[in-house]
């Protein structure tokens, strides 16, 4: 490594310690050894300490021993009679200031607990900086590192010469599905600044995330990623060997230095260098070519801004696969969560103010034109900006191996198929849709017509392997699209019929899914008609035609075999398929209770059941709710416990509509046992819980479940059930 680089690495390394000590001591005086202290609502403490090191920074004492070793890491400023290598001290030097900026952070957190929009995807207009992503949030995105949705990110440091030059690389990161994580600043100036003054989203949606203004703010990034290693990839607190290489092998990032580089700046790049993670600079700065800790070159400086995306892309070996999509807007992922808002919007469709609705229906093979796009009614070039317009938008699609059934499959993928296309709002399916096209699209030449384009593209990409042609007809005009709406509910109404009307026994096959096992690797979820995947992602009939989409893919067949318990519905044929798949890591499963071998369970649940044992009942809890829940855990607690392919009895990993299905826990007396549910998910499913409890003879059951405007404690729980006769109360004793 350079001797200049590691000199100035070390002497930043020195001077954030520094800082990081004086923070320690000032706030011990103030707090006292015993204050909590930690980033707000995760599981994982201050991450990149307790990924690292094992040690759980949860009060004001514990960050003493991690200063002690923070002085033993960082070594004496590097002289001139000091003999190579510099290497490994300019390293140390690296993750010491990793430890020391998440302490200072921690520290801040306590000092200014406004200070960033912490339980929040997106800026309030009094928030300009998002901080330390709650697990809500990184359950939710970090996901996407696994799966491949977004192969890395960007961290930016500082910032670009002008706003356009600061557009254009963010542009061109979103295109590469990269994150971008921005902190720091370069003569006052900042990166997400210059963003707001080109009028460019910033948040999680848009994947461009103001961590905080500062340098320090960096260790929010690498937190994230220490994070991934250790939700999803299995990688125990402490284990610091296998979260580097987890990291350095699996998320492809990188650091952009834009601007003069501090010693403080050379003390981060150097600690990303750690995790494989290389520096790309726009400024004359020394370079450190040799490969050795990352794939290729360590630090690469002079970079022009114009070619900066790419270079970084090629030394961080990244291989980039981009959806090409004949649209004159740019497409991809990282468009998916852009909101279209007040004056931006050219044209509005759906949302209540006008009629959209989308159907899929298959046709026979001479009946359709692949490619064929037709606009029935006015288009974008036929009104003024700020109309609006009803809509409907069919499409015809026929395949040898198409199937009914994959209809509604096909259908589904609409919203985030079109979500993709910059400057194109959706949101909702079937005939609550909602579409808002923005100004800046309709000036690159946007049209209705390319929101055909992007079904045809998307579904042949996606999709080829069940069909063979698609066309699509996109209407406009108020009668025609009416027409489309009753054609359109018609159809509807028999999916809803057939999918409602079958039942586990009225199959001999479920299905598996294995998609987490990446990051959960002992999990195995069986999907059967009665049992929609713990992600509410995937039904008994989605599995069935992703495995006729992909016969090697990883929603398999299971012959459910011989039943050994009807009750909680243990199958031959199930538990030997789930010790195979698990390795042998799991005997037996119920897919019908909680209390008797439960389902294993991953990260990506929507719901979490668990007992209340003074209730006699169960509560259940979403994603979504971050307060605290009556059995004493916030969901990101329950899921550190549960997630991970835990097999773990009390609690279970399940989807919103499956609480409304018959066979819902029904070993352990179904939904007649739950007894708390958030508000929110409660008038979610207000409809199919009413019309569930009236079929078990609880027309009021809604009522009879408390939520937390009722109850906040297992006590107040009962009290309440027990004023509202809740039936949870008669029935066997649920730890007998």
């Amino acid at each position: 490594m350079s001797k200049i680089i590691a000199s100035a690495a070390i002497r930043g390394a020195r001077k954030i310690f520094t800082d990081a000590q004086q923070t320690y001591k000032a706030a011990l005086e103030k707090y006292g050894p015993d204050q909590e202290i930690g980033f707000p609502n995760t599981a994982y403490y201050l991450p990149i300490i307790y990924s690292m090191t094992g040690i759980a920074v949860s009060r004001m004492k514990d960050m003493e021993k991690v200063l002690d070793l923070c002085g033993r890491l960082i070594p004496p400023p590097v002289r001139e009679i000091t003999p190579l290598p510099y290497l490994a001290p300019a390293l140390d030097s690296g993750m010491a200031t990793f430890f020391a900026e998440e302490m200072i952070e921690a520290v801040r957190y306590l000092e200014e607990p406004d200070r960033y929009a912490a339980d929040s995807e997106d800026l309030g207009d009094s928030k300009l900086w998002l901080g330390a992503a709650n697990d809500v949030i990184f359950r939710k995105r970090g996901v996407e590192f696994v799966d491949g949705t977004a192969p890395g990110f960007a961290a930016i440091v500082g910032a670009a010469p002008d706003a356009a030059t600061a557009a254009k690389i963010a542009l061109e990161l979103q295109e590469k599905n990269l994150y971008v994580f921005m902190c720091g600043e370069n003569s006052g100036v900042r990166f997400s600044d210059q963003l707001r003054e080109a009028g460019v989203q910033i948040g999680w949606p848009t994947r461009l995330v103001p961590f905080g203004p500062d340098i320090y703010q960096a260790v929010f990034a690498i937190g994230f990623a220490c994070r991934v290693a250790m939700a999803f990839g299995g990688v125990r607190p402490g284990d610091f060997r296998r979260n580097l290489i987890y990291n350095k092998d699996r998320t492809y990032a990188f650091v952009l230095a834009l601007g003069d580089v501090t010693d403080e700046w050379y003390a981060n790049a150097a600690g990303a260098i750690n995790w494989g993670f290389p520096t790309i600079a726009d400024t004359p700065i020394p370079e450190v070519l040799p490969t050795g800790i990352c794939t290729y070159e360590h630090v690469v400086s002079n970079i022009p801004h114009d070619q900066i995306v790419q270079k970084a892309v090629e030394i961080r070996g990244l291989k980039v696969q981009v959806a090409k999509v004949p649209i004159p807007v740019s497409y991809g992922p990282a468009f998916e969560g852009e909101r279209v808002r007040g004056e931006d919007i050219y044209l509005e469709m759906g949302g209540g103010r006008t009629v959209a609705v989308e159907l899929t229906i298959s046709k026979n093979m001479e009946e359709v034109e692949d490619g064929r796009i037709d606009v029935i009614g006015p288009d974008v070039s036929d009104i003024a900006a700020g109309s609006r317009l009803h809509f409907a938008m069919v499409a015809h699609v026929a395949g040898r191996n198409f199937q009914e059934d994959f209809e509604p499959i096909l259908e589904r993928q609409n919203h985030h198929l079109i979500n993709q296309a910059q400057g194109v709002m959706h949101i909702g399916q079937r005939d609550i849709a909602w579409i808002r096209v923005s100004r800046q699209a309709v000036d690159k030449g946007f049209t209705l017509k390319d929101i055909g384009r992007i079904i045809h593209a998307k579904y042949h990409q996606d999709f080829g392997a069940i069909f063979d042609k698609v066309e699509v007809k996109i209407y406009t005009d108020e009668a025609k699209v009416r027409e489309v709406l009753d054609t359109a509910r018609a159809s509807y109404a028999r999916r809803d019929a057939r999918i409602e009307g079958m039942t586990d026994e009225s199959v001999e096959t479920f299905y598996s899914c294995i998609l987490c096992q990446s990051f959960a690797p002992n999990h195995v979820c069986v999907i059967s008609p009665e049992r929609t995947g713990l992600c509410g992602a995937y039904n008994w009939l989605d599995c069935r035609a992703a495995y006729e989409i992909s016969p090697e893919g990883p929603n398999q067949p299971i012959q459910k075999g011989i039943v050994i318990d009807e009750r909680y519905g243990q199958f031959r044929g199930c538990n030997e398929y789930i010790r195979k798949a698990s390795r042998q890591k799991v005997e037996n499963v119920s897919l019908y209770s909680l209390m008797v071998d439960p389902m294993t369970t991953c990260g990506c649940c929507e719901c979490i059941a668990a007992i209340l044992p003074m209730c006699n009942a169960i509560m259940t809890v979403d994603r979504d709710f971050t307060n605290m829940t009556p059995c004493g855990m916030k969901f990101t607690s329950l899921a550190g416990s549960v997630g991970g392919g835990a097999q773990v009895p009390g609690f279970l990993g399940h989807s919103k509509y499956n609480i409304t299905q018959k066979k819902f826990l029904s070993g352990d007396g179904g939904l007649l046992r739950i007894a708390w549910m958030p508000k929110r998910l409660k008038d979610e499913i207000y409809e199919r819980l009413k019309k569930r409890g009236e079929e078990l003879g609880y027309p009021d059951l809604p009522d009879m479940i408390a939520d937390e405007t009722v109850a906040k404690t297992e006590d107040e729980v009962l009290e309440y059930i027990t004023q509202k006769g809740h039936p949870c109360l008669t029935m066997e004793d649920l730890l007998s």
